[in-house]
Parts: C-alpha cells; structure tokens; sequence
C-alpha cells in the first residue's frame, strides 16, 4: 500500500492530516483561567495508553534516545537536523500553538475563537511563538470593512517529521512539515533501496530551505503486527518504555535496517491500520464512524474503525483475519493462516495456472496481467476473477457477522480492482444483512496517508507537552 506522487513540496490533504488529532491536544493544554483544567494523564481518555481519534500512544513508541541535554537550543545534530528542544511554552502558547497547527493558517482573532482566549492572551501566545520560531507571519487577510488582519501559519522551527510505508515488495518514504505539507517523496521504485530512500529523503528534509525545526516523530508501517514489548512496562516520562515491534523477525530486521535516528521517536503501526485511518479521513469511509477496511492483496488484513477510532485488539492485533483457521472441511486439518494463503494474489494464480487450457493463450504471470486478460473479455481469466470475488465477499460476509460494520472499503492490488466489486456485493448480499460495499479511492498510497496523518499528530504532541520531540 504505497503511493507514487512525484518528489515536490505538494500539499496532501493538509487540513484533511490535520483534523480531528489536534482538537484534543488543545483540550490538554486549555489551563488558563476560565477554561477546562488540564486533565490528569493518569485518568484522562488521552492517556498514554489510549488512542485519541485514532492516534496511538505511548506504547507505540520503540525508541527515544534523547539528544544532549547539554547542546544549545541551535546545535545541530550528527544527522544534520536541530537538536530537538522546544522552549518551555506557556499554557497559552500551547493551545494557540495546537490550533494554529489544526488550521494551518489563521488571523489572531480567529485563533482566539478557535482556542477560546481572549484576544490579548492570543497576542502574548503569537509573540511568544514567534520568539521561539514556531509561528511565523504567513500574509495579510482583507475584511469586507477593509480593515486588513495579519495571517499566521507554524514557523520555521515547527520541525519535520517521516512517514514510511515499509511494504513487503514497495517502501515509500515521506517527509513533510509539521503542517503536513510533503516536502520529499522517495520510493523503492527509483530503483534504491528502503534504506537509501530513508537517508535521501533525511538530506532533502535537513538542506537549505526546509526550516530550522528538528525532525519530531517517525512512523513506520509495517505488514505485520505491532507486538507490545514483553515486558509489559509503561515506562517514565523521562525514561519511555519500547514500543511495540514487529512480531515477525524478518519485518523487524527490515525495520532495524531502515537506518533511522537514533534520537529521534521511531512508531510502529501496522500497514492495513494506517490504511483504515486514512480512508477515514480522506477516503472513500470519510463522513463514517464505523466500518471496516478489507484490503485484498499478496496478502489479506482488516482494519477495524469503531466510532471513529481504529480498534487494535488487546494484543494489536484485531482485524488479523490472515490467521483465521481454515479450512473447515471433514478430514482438513485449520491452519493459522491458511485463509491468508487461500485469498492472497499467488493462490489466485496458481488456481488460474492450474485451469488454464492449452487454448487459453499465454498464462498470466501476475494478478495484473489476469484483471487485464479479464477486463478484455479473457473467458477463463474471467471466471477466475469473478469466483475470486465470491471468495472475498464471503471473507467480508465473516467479517459483517462479526462487527455488522455498515460499511466495508476494499483495499489492496486485489481488493481495490473495481472488476471484484460486483461480485463482493453478490455474495455479501446473498450470505449477510445489507452492507454497504466500496472500493478504496486512496489506492496504494492510503497507507502512507495514513502514517503521514499520526507523523504529523505526534510531531504537534511533542511540542504542545513541552519536550524534545
């Protein structure tokens, strides 16, 4: 699940990254008189080990490496970036600061609205921000009175933060401002490696031009699940505790390969999570509180949104419909797995290899080619394609059984191909109460959307709590 937009500072979505993160991240820093106290972290819905919409915590974390206490507020780091030391904000500062970030641009006095503060309280927060570089006068806006009012966006010092898609067979690297515009883009298809597109993409966010911010936050998705340590510990604020890692070693061995800084927060979501966050947002489930996302590819995973938030299982694992047992039959013995095995793209293909005839033609060597000899007409690509599509739709039928979702987005090289689409629904339709069934319309780069969406949270976490990133 990884996107292709060609390298260039391009908006993606900004307020789309934005929305809904950081309108409770000013709800813990609206301390000032006459508003909400601060909620305790220990008790709040917030908390470390909770998923404010849709944004992991804590746990999520596998290191943060602190850079030197000792470096001044300008050193610069071995990687190229500031060391990541955000002033110590006033309460004001912060709300100010989380809305400015939710809005990407704003006038004073509706900074004041959106934070509830009053206009010289906004005033001290801007100049207290734009002291320390993180707001910065962006243009001028004309009222109908003509009176004219000075526009404000996050300024230089703001930081950057990486969204990687580490993908079985494709990695996309993404960085971007903490405004959630793309600064750099690099794939695995410019014919490098992850490693070598995570370090040009390093170079791109720490040159000349991009800002004097430290790079806050990474996350990385990964097709695996996201494994809480085995330990258990929460950790400290000072002292975090590792987050979860891939369960597989092979994903984690990819992972550890990426080359990442070492004193820079590095998160791990699962791939098909990140996904579903992203379709919630800006894809095809926008406007739905509730649904799930089928991604139908190599392999099959769900991403599960309950009231606007994407459920992960105690374990992080929920939605892991790979490990199904199957199959069912008399005399078969289930195998973890083996639906995953049955379903993904190299099954459908040995399945096609077997019933191809000697007057069929040339055998597809890819899921691509078959659609492609399917959409043309390919009477036996054709029946393979469409008995492909009732597989799926009974898959989607278990998973209605389950969670009587609403809504089911399919996703995936597989999934996504609007020739299965009918014959989802026909089979859901025939096995299950009404769903509503729809192809995702973020295709291969809603996993690296979504990443990009708790990069850019996480990045306006570390400075609205007021330490290094």
């Amino acid at each position: 699940m990884v996107g292709r937009e060609a390298p260039g500072r391009t908006s993606v979505s900004v307020a789309g990254v934005r929305h809904g993160f950081v309108r409770k991240l000013t709800n813990e820093v609206r301390c000032v008189k006459g508003l909400q106290k601060k909620p305790d972290r220990a008790s709040s819905p917030a908390g470390p080990d909770s998923v404010v919409d849709n944004q992991p915590q804590g746990p999520h974390m596998i290191f943060s490496a602190r850079g030197d206490s000792r470096r001044g507020a300008g050193a610069r780091r071995d990687n190229g970036f500031p060391a990541a030391r955000t002033p110590s904000l006033t309460d004001s500062a912060r709300a100010v600061f989380a809305v400015l970030a939710e809005s990407g641009e704003a006038t004073r006095p509706r900074l004041a609205e959106l934070a509830r503060l009053s206009k010289p309280t906004v005033s001290a927060a801007m100049a207290e921000l734009e002291a320390a570089g993180l707001a910065a006068r962006s243009g001028t806006a004309h009222g109908n009175t003509g009176r004219s009012a000075a526009v404000y966006g996050l300024g230089p010092a703001a930081g950057t933060v990486l969204a990687i898609d580490l993908g079985s067979t494709h990695t996309e690297v993404r960085g971007c401002a903490l405004a959630g515009t793309v600064l750099a883009v690099r794939t695995t298809d410019d014919g490098i490696g992850p490693a070598d597109a995570v370090r040009s993409v390093l170079e791109q966010l720490s040159g000349p031009g991009v800002g004097t911010g430290p790079l806050r936050a990474a996350v990385v998705a990964v097709p695996d699940v996201a494994a809480a340590p085995a330990n258990g510990s929460k950790g400290t604020r000072s002292s975090p505790a590792p987050g979860p890692r891939p369960a597989t070693a092979r994903i984690a061995s990819a992972l550890d390969a990426l080359g990442l800084p070492e004193d820079v927060p590095v998160h791990v979501e699962n791939n098909v999570n990140c996904a579903a966050l992203a379709e919630l947002h800006e894809g095809a489930a926008r406007g739905r509180d509730s649904f799930g996302y089928l991604q139908v590819g190599y392999g099959i995973g769900l991403g599960i949104v309950i009231g606007g938030q994407v459920l992960r299982g105690a374990n992080g694992a929920a939605g892991e419909v790979a490990r199904l047992p199957y199959p069912w039959a008399d005399g078969q013995r289930a195998n973890p797995e083996a639906l995953e095995e049955y379903v993904g793209a190299r099954s459908l293909l040995c399945r096609a290899e077997a019933s191809w005839q000697a007057d069929d033609g040339h055998r597809p060597e890819s899921a691509e080619q078959l659609f492609a000899l399917a959409a043309a007409g390919h009477p036996t690509a054709r029946r393979m394609v469409d008995g492909h599509a009732a597989e799926v739709g009974r898959l989607a039928a278990a998973v209605t059984a389950v969670l009587d979702p609403g809504l089911i987005v399919l996703g995936g090289g597989i999934g996504a191909n609007p020739q299965i689409l009918p014959g989802v629904r026909a089979e859901l339709d025939r096995l299950s109460w009404p769903t509503e069934v729809v192809s995702s319309v973020l295709g291969s780069s809603g996993t690296v959307v979504g990443a990009t969406r708790l990069a850019v949270a996480r990045g306006v976490r570390a400075v609205t709590d007021g330490a290094p990133a």
